[in-house]
Order: structure tokens, then C-alpha cells, then sequence
């Protein structure tokens, strides 16, 4: 019953404190939304149309508007449509030529001119959308000007009936499949903040919360509890209970969080159970001997912080670590949060099960291992002098 009663004393401790809640709770969630957009490429990507006067541009137009993967929006000139462009409003421009009808119905090719902001995954996807949509439109204005020229009339006037052919004509549709479609990275959007988010924070907020451990020692607290038929390590077990489940607490949240709020699909629900448990463990150890090493609350608050910020970093939390040069993707498997990360991308990427992550695991409970020996013999020492 000590034990428990340890870990429920310091953990009511946390719950009071309002900055700690700030950054176990609000911050993890707004950082997940950031990133999680920024990084999406998951949108519809946005098309601003400058139109031109007559029925074939007018075509073209409502061929765009109806192109699937695609928002298109009409803006009355150019200046407009590039100031929309500037303020990100739109992700590319379509500028359809004044003499748009008149090239095509003399059989002349006529250019196209698309502004986009650069080269962007959404201004790349509204480009092939856009050539997609103007291949469909000159299909129809060729069959538009064959029936023209075999039965009379003018292009114009044979439009609409090539277009309504079209709509009746059966067409034979064409799908792509990717084989051994497996990627070393994460699907981008939520699926790739989430998760790296909740490798980040646990481990932060654990080895901030070791200020706590600071203060105890500070106070006394540990002295006076050992006072009381407690065993030493009632009272590092206590702590252990405390860290694990402030730990759990937090991965939880983001788990939940990302699931109901933002659609994040965890994988293979065992597999993830193991790799949160494990790496809470982790977080465990990191924060007991962040705990057990900083003098004051103060320098475990700022300087566990920094290096908890800087080890994400290192271990492919802020960016994947197949884009870094191989010498730093070898330096950052050197920290937990790079092999906790590759678990992660085999559960979502790959859609791995527990059985593709045994490596991953075991080393994170190498790492948790030597994290909770170090921080027991250390707080065993302090108790115990």
C-alpha cells in the first residue's frame, strides 16, 4: 500500500500544477494540428481560373469545376488571381487567353500558362489535375470540330452535342496498383505528427517531471517518509509507479486525441499497446534519473527540457531520418527515439504487426532497462547515505 500511496501523492502533486498540465495536455495537441497540417499534402488542391469570353473557354471552365481532386475558383482578372496566389489562397492559376475560342476554332494549339507558388506537392497535384481536365476538354473540341467538318456547322455550334456523346460513350477505366508500396517514412498529415508527437512529449514531460524527484529530495520528503516503517525501495518503486503512469497518462491522451480528432489509424492494436507500454518504460527510467542527476527543480525543468527536445530532434521526431546523410541517421539510432520512431513507420507505413517490430522493442527495453537501474542505484544512494 506504500507504493501506491508514493505514486498517488506524487501524482496529485502534478495534476495541481497548471504549467505541467499546460504542457502534458494543450501543447502536445496544438503542436499535433500544426505540424500535422503544415506537413499534410493531404488537401484538395485549390485552382483559380481567369476566364476567357466564349462557349469553348466557357467549356474548359466547367470542366475544371467539375474535375475531380480539384476546387477550382473564378476570379474576374489576373491581378487578382496572382494576388490570391501570393496570399496562398489558391495553390495555382490558370490563365485562359483572351483569343482562346478563336485559336482553336482556326485548328491552331494554343498555350496554357499555370502559376503556382513552386514546386509544392498541392501546386504539383493541381497542375496534373489541371492537365487531366484540358486533355478531356480538347478531346471533346476535337470530336466537336470533326462532326463539324463531316456533317457542317461550326465548332462552336457542334460543341454541345460532342459533349453530350461524351457523357453516353462508355468509357474503360484505367487503376493503378503499387506493388510492395512500403515506405521507410510516415504517411504525412496526423499520421506522421501523432505519433512522432507522442514519441516527443512523453519523453520531455518525463524527464521534466524529474523535477519533481529534485524537489522531494529538497524538501526532505524522502527522509521524513523513511521515517515511517518504508523501505527504500517502497519509495523507488513509488517513484517508478508515479513516472510510469504520468507516462501513460500522457500517451493515452495523444493516442485518443489523434484517433477521435484528427483520424489517425494506430495500426495494428497489439503491436501499438506494446510499443506505448514500452515506450512509457522508457520515459520511466528518463525521467527518474533526470530526477536523480539535476541539483534543482529548476535545472531539471530547463535543461531535461532542452535535452529531451534536442534527442527528438537527433532521433527523426521533427524530420525522417531517411532524408538526413547516413552518418547522422546512424548517430541518431543511438537515442531510444529513433528506434521508436522506426516502429512506429512499420506499424503505419508497412502495416507491420508486433512480430516486425521485435528489434525495435528490445532495444527500447535495453535502453529502459539501463535508464531504471541507473536512476534506482542512484536514488538508492541518495536514500540510504
Amino acid at each position: 500500500m506504500s507504493v501506491l500511496t508514493i505514486a498517488g501523492a506524487s501524482l496529485k502533486r502534478m495534476l495541481r500544477d497548471r504549467v505541467a498540465a499546460f504542457f502534458m495536455v494543450l501543447l502536445p495537441l496544438v503542436v499535433i494540428l500544426v505540424i500535422g497540417a503544415t506537413v499534410g499534402g493531404q488537401s484538395t488542391p485549390r485552382l483559380g481560373v481567369v476566364p476567357a469570353t466564349g462557349p469553348l473557354a466557357a467549356g474548359l471552365v466547367g470542366d475544371l469545376g467539375t474535375a475531380g481532386g480539384l476546387r477550382t475558383t473564378v476570379f474576374d482578372g489576373e491581378p487578382a488571381a496572382r494576388d490570391a496566389l501570393r496570399r496562398n489562397e489558391v495553390d495555382a492559376v490558370l490563365l485562359i487567353p483572351a483569343q482562346f475560342d478563336e485559336t482553336l476554332a482556326s485548328g491552331r494549339d494554343i498555350r496554357l500558362p499555370l502559376l503556382a507558388g513552386g514546386f509544392t506537392g498541392s501546386g504539383q497535384a493541381a497542375s496534373q489535375a489541371v492537365s487531366a481536365a484540358v486533355a478531356r476538354h480538347a478531346k471533346t473540341v476535337q470530336a466537336a470540330a470533326f462532326a463539324a467538318a463531316e456533317a457542317g456547322g461550326d465548332l462552336a455550334g457542334r460543341l454541345p452535342l460532342a459533349t453530350a456523346v461524351e457523357r453516353v460513350v462508355p468509357v474503360v477505366p484505367v487503376t493503378g496498383e503499387v506493388v510492395n508500396g512500403s515506405s521507410d517514412i510516415l504517411p504525412a498529415g496526423f499520421t506522421y505528427s501523432a505519433p512522432t508527437m507522442l514519441v516527443l512529449f512523453v519523453f520531455v514531460n518525463s524527464v521534466a517531471a524529474g523535477a519533481a524527484l529534485v524537489e522531494n529530495r529538497r524538501l526532505g520528503i524522502h527522509t521524513r517518509v523513511l521515517a515511517a516503517p518504508v523501505r527504500a525501495r517502497d519509495i523507488i518503486l513509488g517513484e517508478s509507479l508515479y513516472y510510469l503512469g504520468l507516462a501513460l497518462l500522457q500517451s493515452a491522451l495523444i493516442v485518443g486525441a489523434g484517433a477521435a480528432l484528427f483520424g489517425v489509424r494506430w495500426g495494428d492494436p497489439v503491436a501499438a499497446a506494446a510499443l506505448v507500454l514500452t515506450w512509457a518504460v522508457v520515459g520511466t527510467g528518463a525521467g527518474m534519473f533526470a530526477g536523480t542527476l539535476f541539483r534543482t527543480p529548476e535545472q531539471a525543468a530547463a535543461l531535461g527540457t532542452t535535452s529531451g527536445v534536442a534527442l527528438g530532434m537527433l532521433g527523426g521526431c521533427m524530420w525522417p531520418l531517411e532524408i538526413v546523410p547516413d552518418a547522422v541517421r546512424a548517430l541518431g539510432h543511438l537515442t531510444p527515439q529513433a528506434w521508436a520512431v522506426d516502429a512506429w513507420t512499420t506499424l503505419l507505413s508497412r502495416g507491420g504487426g508486433l512480430a516486425d517490430i521485435l528489434l525495435p522493442l528490445g532495444v527500447l527495453a535495453t535502453f529502459a532497462a539501463a535508464l531504471l537501474a541507473a536512476a534506482s542505484w542512484r536514488l538508492n544512494r541518495t536514500l540510504t547515505a
